[in-house]
């Protein structure tokens, strides 16, 4: 035991100041595609090579409409291999949004007879991200949380967790919330073992059929207010398993979504945010 008081004392602390401070990912770490729009010239190279459809093009009378939606990207890179001089993968993960449409970036370009780009006709630039940090304390940080909290809730926020299908990658980011470095009880954030005790489902994977009704009736078993936040490109979208004869596809197919969180999975840092952006706090992580 003293040994064990010693090492601890010798390390540290080693808790995170997220979101105080930016998240310390890192700069190889894969995260939103970064696309160079203005000078991008085809964008068919990476469209082809996403596996998952997160990159697409619609051709129409001379324009081309290329859409990314980071609700279906898994950060494999292969758009940036395919394509290396307009696309690069970026260690941005604060991409949580309060719907799927915030989750997508629309480019349209006037088109040469050979198909490639000839002019950039405009962005739509969706609300990924957020506004720059404010410098208050951790203490403030955490009495903000739960002064929120008590608002909705009536008291601190409880969280059960649903595996409806995943590969587990997930799991192992969201165990990590509970360990010392990130450690989400500081915020009066726990996770409970009955959906009757919590305020918010935390859910993971693509919906498969067999934990369709299991999934309805754990948030049938909340008491209200509830929320929801899917979890992972297979949460907001399918994934890579998309919809077959063994998955529905997304959390929002069989319930109401209140926050999406993308990646493949999403580090711990990223399930903060959007945990904190469910409960309106996203000022604090800004």
């Amino acid at each position: 035991m003293l040994n064990i008081l010693k090492k601890s004392l010798a390390t540290g602390i080693v808790t995170t100041a997220y979101p105080q401070t930016p998240p310390a990912v890192s700069g190889n770490a894969r995260g939103r595609p970064g696309i160079d729009y203005v000078n991008w010239k085809d964008a068919r190279l990476s469209a082809k090579a996403c596996p998952t459809g997160a990159i697409t093009c619609e051709d129409r009378e001379g324009c081309r409409t290329a859409t990314l939606d980071l609700g279906k990207c898994i950060f494999c890179g292969l758009c940036a291999e395919a394509d290396p001089a307009f696309i690069r993968m970026s260690p941005e993960c604060e991409l949580s949004a309060c719907s799927r449409d915030q989750l997508k970036q629309v480019a349209r370009y006037k088109l040469t007879s050979d198909g490639t780009h000839k002019s950039f006709l405009g962005l739509t630039q969706l609300a990924v991200g957020l506004a720059p940090r404010e410098h208050r304390s951790l203490d403030e940080i955490g009495q903000q949380v739960q002064q929120r909290s008590g608002q909705i809730f009536g008291r601190s926020l409880h969280i059960r967790e649903v595996d409806a299908g995943s590969c587990n990658g997930c799991e192992v980011e969201i165990n990590g919330l509970n360990s010392p470095v990130y450690d989400i009880e500081r915020f009066g954030i726990h996770f409970v073992a009955s959906p009757r005790h919590a305020d918010m489902l935390l859910v993971t994977g693509p919906v498969s059929r067999n934990m369709e009704v299991a999934l309805r009736k754990t948030y049938e078993a909340m008491p209200a207010p509830r929320l929801v936040v899917a979890v992972g490109a297979c949460g907001c979208s399918g994934g890579i398993f998309g919809t077959n004869y063994a998955t529905i596809g997304g959390v929002d197919k069989v319930i109401p979504v209140d926050v999406y969180v993308p990646g493949c999975p999403p580090n711990p840092y990223a399930l903060l945010h959007g945990i904190l952006l469910a409960i309106g706090c996203d000022r604090i992580c800004a």
